[in-house]
């Protein structure tokens, strides 16, 4: 197995003193694509696996999942099968017959001599059509009210697109201006020069692992995070470290221990209707954060995609770099590279989004970039103008959107799964709710048998830990939360009394979003 370096997990003991615990990579989370899972590491992913099936189904039920979801991912090697039954304390028959099943369901290729390597299944063999399935497992909402409007005032003048570079790594002057005066009206003084139009948040997140972080720097992250950024991150070289959040906030006393401890190269943060948990940073805790890493030397990167999605929230603290004070002005933001999307407040086809930084940073980011695009559309960069300008026209809409969509879900819950706790969140996409057991992963596996695409806790983390939570989006039509829900609590009984479960056979991974 190649070397990918170390991943250095920091916990907090009973006595609130901070130990780092240095774990092999292969220890806790997935490995990157081609590369060999250890026994070890399996064991830790699979979790609470057994039931009342038969051993070998449960085992390979579990795999699948694990598979699905990318904790382990396409063409990775699993261990040997006598590797396997030795570290279960299994038979090897068991794994034979486990190992058998995801040949069978196509989620597993054996070559002699070369192991056996996860893979996924043809859509072309699911029976289950779309219509008849409910998503929870992207938080996508639909198009905001009033898109089609400023789409047809484009028809006028998108020829002015061909009269722009082909070629353009900062993005459209236009554009880079809208969102500047954007952040300046939010009490962040900002400029063209400080933005860098990217293809989405994703994009924005991918350029800046790859531009600022070097192998084996430490990264803090948060746990759980979104799964994406942190895949970003691992694949730039980074040893992450974790800090808990709850939907009760974070606990920022290990954070700024943390910063203070490791003095990380970067910290990414999402302080604004958290993803997963609907969080948000308190303005003070955002000031004492920004502090710590200014004097730990720690670049702040801060995800703001979620940040206009308020519901009832009743502050606003504004773009968090307020917080982070430079050189040149009181509040300039120097320290904190601030992510911000269309896709989440407009619409998740409108793949646009941005970095804002200092202009060393951008010059930095610019640079970087050639390496794996050159540069943004500019038909959707010329729309995505005009959308910027109107934000403050088009996010009432979305809120009052989201509110509906975000009560009929508690409500749904409270009556059909009365035993979860289901917080109460002021904005976001989702609700991070736990259950009465840690059976996450069970529950994700028995829903895709009933058509239910749903994201188990531990895909939110790297060490497989909150088997206890479930991500659940109110993005999708009412109706469908409504009926996914009474389905979820088929499948919670299901699992409670202990009933056959988990033999569905998953199509391909979901994206998160």
């Amino acid at each position: 197995m190649p070397e990918i370096g170390r991943l250095h997990v920091t916990i907090q003991t009973h006595s609130s003193r901070l130990v780092t615990d240095p774990l092999r990579h292969s220890g806790l989370v997935s490995v990157a694509r081609g590369g060999r899972l250890s026994a070890r590491t399996l064991l830790t992913l699979l979790g609470d696996w057994e039931g009342s099936s038969p051993t070998y189904a449960a085992l390979a039920a579990r795999i699948r999942l694990l598979i699905t979801d990318g904790r382990i991912t396409v063409e990775t090697r699993l261990p040997s099968e006598r590797e396997l039954a030795a570290a279960l304390g299994r038979s090897r028959a068991t794994i034979v017959a486990a190992y058998q099943a995801l040949r069978d369901s196509g989620h597993l290729v054996s070559t002699h001599g070369s192991g056996s390597r996860a893979t996924l299944p043809h859509i072309t063999g699911h029976t289950s059509s779309p219509d008849q399935g409910v998503d929870f497992a992207r938080a996508v909402p639909p198009p905001i009210e009033g898109l089609e409007e400023l789409l047809a005032t484009m028809s006028s003048t998108i020829t002015k697109a061909l009269s722009g570079p082909g070629f353009d790594l900062l993005g459209n002057s236009g554009l880079r201006e809208a969102i500047a005066d954007r952040y300046t009206e939010r009490g962040l003084a900002t400029s063209p020069e400080q933005i860098v139009v990217t293809m989405g948040g994703q994009h924005a997140i991918a350029l800046a692992a790859h531009a600022l972080v070097r192998r084996a720097d430490h990264v803090v992250i948060e746990s759980p995070t979104y799964p994406h950024a942190y895949e970003a991150l691992r694949r730039a070289g980074a040893r992450l470290d974790v800090t808990p959040v709850t939907p009760d906030g974070w606990d920022v006393d290990h954070l700024v221990s943390l910063l203070d401890h490791l003095r990380p190269a970067l910290a990414y943060l999402i302080p604004d209707f958290h993803n997963p948990t609907g969080a948000s940073m308190a303005p003070e805790d955002r000031a004492r954060v920004a502090k710590a890493a200014r004097r730990s030397g720690t670049l702040l990167l801060i995800d703001e995609t979620t940040a206009d999605l308020s519901i009832d929230r009743p502050w606003d603290d504004g773009p968090f770099a307020r917080h982070a004070r430079g050189v040149a002005t009181s509040f300039s933001g120097s320290g904190v590279i601030t992510i911000g999307s269309l896709s989440k407040s407009v619409w998740g086809g409108l793949r646009l989004g941005w970095l804002r930084a200092d202009r060393s940073m951008v010059q930095r980011l610019v640079q970087a970039r050639p390496a794996g695009d050159l540069g943004t559309p500019q038909l959707e960069q010329m729309l995505g103008e005009r959308i910027v300008r109107a934000l403050p026209e088009l996010l009432p809409r979305r809120s009052a959107q989201l509110r509906v969509h975000r009560d009929v879900l508690r409500r749904q819950l409270e009556q059909h799964l009365p035993s979860w706790e289901v917080p109460n969140v002021q904005g976001g996409l989702s609700l991070w709710v736990g259950m009465d057991r840690p059976a996450s992963s069970a529950l994700a596996l028995l829903g895709q048998s009933r058509g239910i695409s749903l994201s188990a806790g531990p895909k939110f983390t790297i060490d497989g830990s909150h088997e206890r939570f479930v991500r659940l989006p109110f993005s999708a039509p009412v109706e469908d939360l409504a009926r996914g829900i009474h389905i979820l609590a088929e499948c919670w009984q299901q699992l409670s009394g202990s009933s056959r479960a988990g033999l569905g056979e998953p199509v391909g991974p979901p994206t998160m979003v």
